[in-house]
């Protein structure tokens, strides 16, 4: 299988205190990646390097042979859902608009979008769940409708490569399991790649195909069923074996 994306021999440092080590990590097109790990471990600062906000200390990371700068100006190629994404509720904005907001890197800030593209905008708001808001204040609605919002506006510009941040915080058990449901049937219809960074070990068993180790180094990059337990609990504390059970479980 190709990959779309490769880490290759990255360190990363804010000043002195080196963050990650030493990362080589092949993202095959079409996966989902998993990326579990501590706090502190480095995978918000793995996801800002992916964004082109921070810079390799040493190595690389291409997209499609791209650095991540030359990917985030494409404007097709990576989307991204963050954390956290307090918006005021005075915010002049309707859903609809800040959907549209994704398009602004493929087309440019100034610059007519095509009919095909608002089209598709709005057909993601439809499959989001939430057509029916978009004239809707973007601060008027609530936390979970503003964040399917802005998961329109993430494939707005029909990315290749998905980032999600802790997607699922927040989210009760039935939620958790909508929200799987969900984008595995999303990341089917548009042929997504998705790198999911979470502490939520359920959701990230229950969707992943591999699954990364990260403290500092990259301890384990492999499936599910090949991951060392003992490993995962000693560095994660996190009970593996539970997880497995759990994926085995949230199986239609």
């Amino acid at each position: 299988m190709s990959t779309i994306a490769q880490i290759a021999n990255l360190d990363f440092a804010y000043s002195q205190q080196l963050v990650l080590k030493q990362i080589c990590l092949p993202i095959e097109r079409g996966c989902t990646l998993g990326v579990i790990g501590p706090n502190g471990g480095g995978k918000t600062t793995l996801l800002r390097l992916f964004l082109g906000l921070l810079r390799p200390t040493r190595g690389t990371i291409t997209i499609e042979g791209l650095t991540p700068r030359a990917a985030i100006a494409r404007g097709d190629l990576i989307g991204y859902l963050p954390q956290n994404y307090n918006l005021p509720r005075d915010f002049p904005i309707t859903v609809r608009q800040l959907a549209r907001l994704g398009l602004a890197g493929k087309t440019g800030l100034l610059k007519p979008h095509k009919p095909d593209d608002l089209d598709f905008v709005d057909w993601l708001l439809d499959r989001v769940g939430i057509p029916d808001l978009a004239q809707r204040p973007i601060g008027s609605i609530s936390g979970g409708q503003q964040q399917r919002a802005l998961f329109a506006r993430a494939l707005a510009g029909r990315p290749s490569l998905l980032l999600l941040d802790e997607p699922t915080t927040g989210i009760d058990s039935s939620g958790r399991q909508r929200f799987i449901d969900f984008l595995r049937n999303l990341k089917h219809e548009l042929k997504l790649t998705v790198v999911f960074v979470s502490h939520d070990l359920q959701a990230v068993t229950a969707i992943s195909d591999r699954i990364a180790c990260l403290n500092v180094t990259l301890h384990c990059h492999d499936a599910l069923e090949r991951l060392p337990p003992d490993l995962v609990h000693e560095f994660f504390a996190c009970d593996l074996q539970a997880a497995r059970v759990l994926k085995e479980k949230s199986k239609p």
